[in-house]
């Protein structure tokens, strides 16, 4: 059941790895900017940081640009950052540029593992899987937020990737959490990973009732102890 923490905040990705719970890190620049980082090199100094802590789990970095030649570049150098750092691209640029399945494609003849990111159809998924994505995310929140049940869209892909062999080469990330029941609704529904916020991945391990039943148990331990 591999979940993902969304974030760039070293202590919160600390605290979950050391549960044990998480099996990889993602960011975009919108996370790491929130999380406080002003300029390019901060970037740099935290993705090592978070590679270092997670070490030999994957971490998903953002390129800060939509310029092909640039998100080239920027992806080559970031890659050189740490050894299990995987690069995001998003599908297509913001007026709808097809140019970044291109750089995908490169990309991945280089050898660097891609995470297509910012898709919100079944029919992206697949079509940055066939470019070479290594990791296909489905923003699964933003997908429910246009009125649409995500959970339709994740049943194809993993109907299509496993009708065409792709088990193994390509797995199929589903972020934009809003909820913790999210996160089993989408596993359940075939996804590989689900990327969480430390928020509600903490609020989904802590149940009002475990609490009640942890503080019948230490007060009953208590009254055994005063009998002895």
């Amino acid at each position: 059941m591999p979940i993902f923490l969304d974030s760039s905040d070293i202590k919160e990705i600390k605290k979950f790895n050391e549960m044990g719970i998480i099996r990889g890190v993602t960011t975009n620049p919108s996370i790491i900017v929130k999380d406080g980082a002003k300029s390019f090199e901060e970037i740099k100094e935290r993705t090592i940081d978070i590679a270092e802590e997670v070490h030999p789990l994957p971490v998903s970095v953002e390129v800060l640009t939509n310029e092909p030649k640039e998100m080239i570049n920027q992806a080559e150098e970031i890659n050189e950052w740490a050894y299990n750092i995987n690069i995001k691209i998003p599908f297509h640029g913001p007026n709808g540029e097809l140019d970044n399945l291109r750089v995908i494609r490169e990309l991945t003849h280089l050898g660097i593992y891609i995470n297509c990111t910012a898709m919100m159809s079944a029919q992206q998924c697949i079509c940055a899987a066939l470019a070479g994505a290594r990791y296909v995310s489905l923003f699964g929140g933003r997908v429910n937020d246009m009125g649409y049940n995500c959970i339709d869209e994740i049943k194809k892909v993993r109907n299509i990737l496993n009708r065409f062999d792709y088990e193994g080469d390509v797995e199929l990330i589903i972020g934009s959490v809003r909820e913790p029941l999210n996160i089993i609704e989408w596993i359940d529904a075939g996804a590989d990973i689900v990327t969480v916020p430390p928020k509600i991945l903490e609020k989904s391990l802590i149940h009002a009732r475990t609490k009640e039943t942890v503080q019948m148990f230490l007060e009953d331990a208590k009254k055994l102890k005063e009998s002895i």
